[in-house]
């Protein structure tokens, strides 16, 4: 039987999940995509605090304009300035089952372009 769209992803989540973890020196940068929105966090898993967060519902890129490739950029690019404020250099990238392209992959530019590492 095949597996619906959310159960592959939630799978391939998992795996992912098996491999990619966060410490206090390299943590992890979470993504979460819906159809509408990205959220992104970075997150300690050792004390399972999360250090910095960013979303498309933030205020200032609420209010900014583009499609959700752009607007995923923009969120990328705001998490890496929170987790710089924070002391984080380096991360490793948990996509969260998703597959690396289009605004994932953009996010993912976007927290490289403002200097982020992973």
């Amino acid at each position: 039987m095949a597996f619906s769209k959310d159960l592959r992803r939630l799978k391939i989540r998992k795996r992912i999940r098996g491999s990619v973890s966060g410490t206090e020196q390299r943590p992890r940068l979470s993504v979460f995509r819906s159809n509408k929105e990205i959220y992104a966090q970075i997150i300690d898993d050792v004390t399972g605090k999360t250090i910095s967060a960013a979303s498309s519902r933030d205020k200032d890129i609420a209010s900014a304009t583009g499609n959700k490739v752009e607007i995923a950029g923009l969120v990328g690019k705001a998490l890496a300035e929170k987790a710089k404020k924070a002391g984080v250099e380096t991360v490793s990238f948990d996509r969260g089952g998703y597959l690396y392209h289009g605004r994932v992959k953009s996010l993912a530019d976007g927290a490289r372009e403002a200097g982020l590492k992973f």
